[in-house]
């Protein structure tokens, strides 16, 4: 029985099964997704989605799915599943599903009669092609598989409907069809690994619809191009590829191309191989360059995600290579070029207030992971331009005092992470002295000095920690209120909200706080705050606890930073209550931990949600894959290692 594993018992129950969703990537932006019984319940999902910059910025869905029917004694059985009404399910494919696996690759089983049809998918490294393996296990009797394509040639961000534009035209190619919908985008080819039979019959499936962006507002109906199906006979124990990608193949090397895709996927047998997988999808090699995208399926390369996440998304899992790829060879780079005052970058948001500190953080774990003296040689230089181009008010976004703290202005435009807007204007206006932008100006300014000091410029390394030594006793000064650490302050008002940004300040390496003080926020954030999914992003005794994340556009950005909790706050957590608590804090993280155990196998399998209810059961919400809720648990099963060795 594999880790990621579902019986019929589950899968024909569709209020259950519609739910639990999956993903897979190729590490260069091309997906596959869709739920556990291949009913499409958001425009994001399909079998093939992928970047096309020639056409937009956005992702485009191109094969959005495909219905397979087999055909015995003339009796045709339908696997597909599309939701087309209210409680109005067809053809009702899934009441043949025996089991769905997902230990390496996603395999399903279907039992129709004496027979028994295996369909796993993978997607090809780096290539914009699904494969789509079908093995006819068990068979009484002649059988013949139908493969019926649906398409859309869209952005994920619209829908499709009817149209006289749309071209159905199928042309040959080997063992397959070849079709442009639309003059400004690619051909999508569809090939076979055998001789296969195409009958053209283009017919638009009408108001086909998507749950999902139902329950969040959005328009939900689409109209899908079929333009016809291909046929096949299979025999007991043979098994048939077929492949949709943007180029043609010699379908003569489908076989083996499978087997070299499969020697590379990782087994899913525990919460860390999950977790490691999922951190895998979210890289992105663009020619020689190479990015973190914070997550899947509507998000790109942005700074603060990107440094928050790429330590743990590669170091962690033992995949330095990819370090190098994404800080070195790529993100340096375009943290010169934004120091420098270029504005266009591939990583977006490189302005925020806080990203640069984010990077210094990144690179503060580097040297954790090897030496400081690593580090230093690779790092001190920059490291020192960054704290630089803070103090002498560079930045664009935020400001140096006197007093040694950073003043950020987030009444017009978001300047922290919680960044909903409403009507163009924050929904939480953190503007001023911010608790986490300050913790995090205070450790990259130590980490800095310690590693000026290592090579040997004692001078610099002075000065830094001068520097770091005014702003800790103006930190203090200005956040603490006695019991725990304000939120923001401006001039007189001091923000005493409980929200988990104040954890930083005691779950960064270097603390401008006291031992006291830290045991205060790490009590009252374990109080007020933690939940099995991390921390709440605000307290339930404030009146503007909005826990649930429902509702439409407006009702959901209200709600985003008012009451769910977000797992990426649980690395700073961690390590804030092991810094408290020491070793005997290391059950009580253990039992932290069970919480995301359970999310490998619900939502989207083997990985984790964007944010959860903050009131129980801690339902998901937002993207359905996101990379720094995927770092944050690695990095607590990392900081457990380090306590427990």
């Amino acid at each position: 029985m594999s880790y990621l594993n579902f019986d019929k018992s589950l899968l024909v129950n569709l209020e259950r099964s519609l739910f639990k969703e999956m993903i897979r990537t190729n590490r260069a932006g091309v997906y596959n997704a869709t739920t556990l019984v291949d009913c499409n319940t958001r425009k994001y999902h399909g079998q093939l989605v992928m970047p096309l910059p020639e056409v937009g910025s956005d992702n485009y869905v191109l094969l959005s799915s495909l219905d397979e029917t087999v055909i015995q004694h003339g009796a045709e059985f339908n696997l597909g599943l599309h939701k087309y009404g209210e409680h109005t399910f067809a053809p009702n494919g899934h009441k043949y599903i025996r089991q769905f696996e997902c230990e390496v690759i996603a395999k399903t089983t279907y039992r129709v009669g004496a027979a028994i049809l295996t369909k796993e998918r993978l997607l090809v490294s780096f290539e914009p092609r699904v494969l789509i393996r079908y093995t006819l296990v068990e068979a009484g009797s002649p059988t013949v598989l139908r493969l019926r394509p649906f398409l859309a040639f869209r952005s994920v961000n619209e829908l499709a409907h009817e149209n006289s534009s749309a071209n159905a035209d199928m042309n040959e190619c080997e063992n397959g069809r070849v079709n442009r919908m639309y003059p400004h985008f690619p051909q999508l080819f569809m090939q076979c690994s055998k001789a296969v039979e195409y009958i053209h019959n283009p017919a638009w499936y009408k108001n086909i619809e998507y749950p999902k962006e139902q329950e969040r507002g959005y328009e939900y109906k689409e109209d899908l191009l079929v333009p016809g199906y291909f046929e096949l006979s299979l025999r007991k124990g043979e098994s048939v590829i077929f492949s949709a990608g943007i180029s043609e193949i010699e379908t003569k090397k489908l076989p083996n191309l499978w087997k070299q895709e499969l020697k590379r996927r990782i087994v899913r047998d525990n919460m860390f191989s999950c977790l490691k997988n999922a951190a895998c999808q979210f890289y992105k090699r663009e020619g020689d360059k190479c990015y973190l995208l914070a997550g899947y399926p509507w998000f790109k390369a942005s700074a603060r995600e990107e440094f928050f996440a790429t330590p743990s998304c590669t170091l962690d899992i033992d995949r330095p290579e990819y370090w190098d790829a994404i800080i070195d060879q790529t993100a340096v780079a375009e943290v010169q070029q934004f120091m420098a005052g270029q504005t266009d970058l591939k990583i977006q948001a490189m302005d925020e207030p806080d990203a640069l500190l984010w990077f210094v953080r990144a690179l503060q774990k580097y040297a954790h992971k090897y030496t400081v003296a690593q580090a230093a040689a690779k790092y001190a230089d920059l490291c020192e331009q960054i704290i630089t181009f803070y103090r002498k008010n560079n930045h664009p976004r935020a400001f140096v005092h006197a007093n040694g703290l950073v003043w950020v202005n987030g009444t017009d435009r978001p300047s922290t992470w919680m960044n909903a807007t409403e009507n163009g204007y924050p929904i939480t206006p953190r503007t001023g002295y911010v608790v986490e932008i300050n913790a995090l100006w205070y450790n990259a300014m130590r980490f800095t000095a310690e590693l000026l000091r290592e090579q040997g410029r004692e001078m610099a390394a002075d000065l830094m920690e001068y520097q770091a030594a005014m702003t800790k006793d103006a930190f203090n000064k200005t956040f603490w209120n006695g019991l725990y650490l304000d939120d923001y302050v401006i001039d007189d008002y001091h923000n005493k909200e409980v929200r988990p940004n104040q954890i930083w300040a005691v779950g960064l390496p270097y603390s401008p706080l006291e031992r006291k003080e830290m045991k205060a926020v790490v009590d009252i954030c374990t109080k007020e705050l933690l939940t099995p999914r991390g921390l709440r992003t605000i307290s339930p005794k404030s009146g503007n606890y909005r826990p649930i994340y429902i509702g439409g556009q407006l009702e959901r950005d209200r709600n985003f930073h008012n009451g769910p909790v977000w797992p990426f706050t649980i690395a700073a957590y961690s390590r804030a209550y092991m810094t408290v608590y020491k070793h005997s804090g290391v059950s009580f993280m253990e039992r932290m931990l069970v919480g995301y155990e359970v999310e490998m196998s619900d939502l989207c399998i083997g990985t984790l949600n964007e944010l959860y209810d903050g009131n129980p059961p801690y339902k998901g919400h937002g993207g359905i894959s996101y990379a720094p809720s995927v770092a944050a648990v690695i990095s607590v099963l990392d900081t457990m290692k380090k306590f427990e060795s």
